[in-house]
Order: C-alpha cells, then sequence, then structure tokens
C-alpha cells in the first residue's frame, strides 16, 4: 500500500482568497510574510519573505460534529498552485515532529492512532495506521499548536489505467 499527502481543495482556498467567510463566519485576515514559519496549506510550501498570505479559522470535515476540529491556518492571499498529491513528504513540513491521528470513515477521531511522530517517520506511521480497516485519512497536525497541516490517504489503486 502507498500513501498521498493532500492539500486543501482549490475550491476551499479559492473561496477563502475571494473573502469568503471561514469557518467562523469571518473574512480572512491579511498579512505579509516574514518569511519564518508561514505554510501555505493549499500549495503545501511556506509563503516566502514578503509575500501576502491569509490567516483564517479552518475546518477540514464535511460537516459539523463533536470531532470536527476548527483551527488556524494560512494560505497564500494570491493563487498558488496546488499541490499535486503524493506519497513525498510536502515541502512545508520542517518541524522536528507532527501529531498524526487517524479518522474514521464517519469522521470521528479514531482513539489509540494519534502519536507525536518524528518528521522522517511520518510515511511509516501513515501506512501502519492506513492498513488497518476502520481507518479512512489521517491528519498531520502541528505537535505545538495542533494546526490541521494536512490530510494523508491511501493511494487509490489503478484499474485499467485509472484511478
Amino acid at each position: 500500500m502507498t500513501i498521498r499527502f493532500l492539500p486543501m481543495p482549490t475550491e476551499t482556498a479559492a473561496v477563502y482568497r475571494s473573502g469568503g467567510p471561514d469557518a467562523y463566519g469571518m473574512a480572512p485576515e491579511r498579512h505579509v510574510s516574514d518569511g519564518d514559519g508561514v505554510p501555505c496549506r493549499h500549495c503545501l510550501r511556506l509563503v516566502g519573505a514578503g509575500e501576502p498570505y491569509l490567516i483564517l479559522a479552518h475546518r477540514p470535515f464535511p460537516a459539523l460534529q463533536p470531532y470536527a476540529e476548527t483551527g488556524p491556518v494560512f494560505i497564500h492571499a494570491d493563487p498558488c498552485k496546488a499541490y499535486e498529491p503524493s506519497h513525498t513528504m510536502p515541502p512545508m513540513l520542517t518541524s522536528r515532529d507532527y501529531i498524526v491521528r487517524g479518522y474514521s470513515a464517519e469522521n470521528r477521531i479514531l482513539y489509540g492512532t494519534g502519536a507525536l511522530v518524528p518528521n522522517a517517520e511520518i510515511p511509516a506511521y501513515a501506512q501502519t495506521l492506513l492498513a488497518r480497516e476502520d481507518v479512512a485519512y489521517l491528519h498531520i497536525r502541528s505537535a505545538r499548536n495542533n494546526c490541521y497541516q494536512c490530510r494523508v490517504e491511501r493511494t487509490p489503486l489503478l484499474r485499467h489505467g485509472r484511478a
């Protein structure tokens, strides 16, 4: 089994960039990056010094429910190319460790899956969790602030040349 890291959907980023409301019903805040630790959840790269970015409350779940965590995230203020889903670790994951947590098909936290994982061990831990039938997908979250970073899923099986 292989895994893939996924960005915030382009459609979601476009809504935020056009001033659409965040998870709390507020317009995203616009700032200029100092180049230090501003990870864009759409291109999964760091926002460079001098580049404008948005801060907003993001809920990476389809509906409200007790486990639908909401938190602050950053995205480039100007359109950027979405990270191509890949088994390669996104370039913005530069901290020494992250929280990796599994969720069910019902978008509920699966207790016992969450762990503080050293950066280099994230792909192996993700493969271990996604080998379980009860784990539908994973979130990678900041180990210091619990902010959502990206989603991890199984790579779809190719059948007759298609996913």
